[in-house]
């Protein structure tokens, strides 16, 4: 554990809703959309959140960056020289009320390819799964085979069932047209039972990529801003904890087996991403 200064990042700079452009290995040189705001906010509190504690948990949408603000935090980015411009930041995009407005908006400006990265936590809601069918591409997390997993990792706010998001999922993957990626991130070695059930999943919701992730990256004990995307100093300047990532060896034989099953892409992370 590294021990600094406590304080966020946040309250010693403004927000801006466009930082990057981050290096991923899931969609190369990505300049990254905050639709959240400086104080984090979303429907799950990850154990391996790289955000660190979520300080607002709600599954409430409602107005939080205003597009226009947004399109003008775009504007010294110009001529936007990346592969992907990706919503995510500071929680849970779709929480956002104007999610719809911003993919429009952002598309037409910037004529790159647009995606989300959400929980899955709001595709219950028809409203939600029509604003992200703009998007080129969404990656809906993936973690949790059980109830019990879902509590345990996501920790999810009262009133998230684990079998309404996988209805939501399923119904979303029916009518959205975009390119679907699942993400999975594992924290420990899964069993040959949880490997069976996970392709068995796969197999019926038929995503366009599977990415199998484990974590690579210090959790903060408190929210900071400067940790979205690729932010972390090396060493960090404020407190974190380390989570011990699965062997590269299981992410290649599960990643193997997924794709002898299945037929589609798996991707995970190198060694040192």
């Amino acid at each position: 554990m590294t021990v600094a200064s406590s304080q966020p990042v946040s309250a010693y700079q403004p927000f801006c809703s466009v930082y990057g452009p981050v290096h991923s290995w899931r969609y190369g040189r990505s300049l990254g959309i905050d639709p959240i705001g400086p104080i984090s906010t979303c429907s799950f509190d990850c154990v391996y959140c790289q955000l660190g504690e979520i300080e607002h948990k709600t599954r409430d949408r409602r107005m939080l960056i205003p597009t226009q603000q947004i399109l003008q935090d775009l504007q010294p980015f110009a001529p936007w020289d990346v592969d992907v411009i990706t919503l995510s930041g500071s929680g849970e995009p779709t929480l956002a009320l104007n999610l719809g407005e911003i993919l429009s908006a952002v598309k037409g400006l910037t004529q790159r390819p647009v995606g989300v990265l959400t929980n899955g936590s709001l595709l219950t809601q028809a409203t939600v799964r029509q604003e992200l069918s703009v998007a080129d591409f969404v990656a809906v997390k993936v973690d949790a085979l059980s109830p019990e997993q879902l509590r345990r990792i996501d920790r999810p706010v009262a009133g998230i069932d684990l079998m309404d998001i996988w209805r939501g999922l399923q119904q979303f993957r029916q009518q959205y047209q975009g390119q679907l990626g699942i993400q999975s991130m594992l924290l420990a070695a899964w069993s040959d039972r949880d490997q069976l059930d996970y392709i068995a999943l796969m197999q019926d919701l038929g995503p366009d990529e599977i990415q199998l992730n484990t974590p690579t990256r210090p959790r903060p004990l408190i929210h900071q801003l400067e940790a979205r995307g690729n932010g972390h100093t090396d060493p960090p300047s404020y407190t974190v904890r380390h989570l011990k990532p699965i062997s590269q060896g299981f992410l290649q034989e599960f990643a193997h087996r997924l794709e002898q099953a299945i037929g589609i892409p798996v991707r995970y992370p190198p060694l040192n991403s």
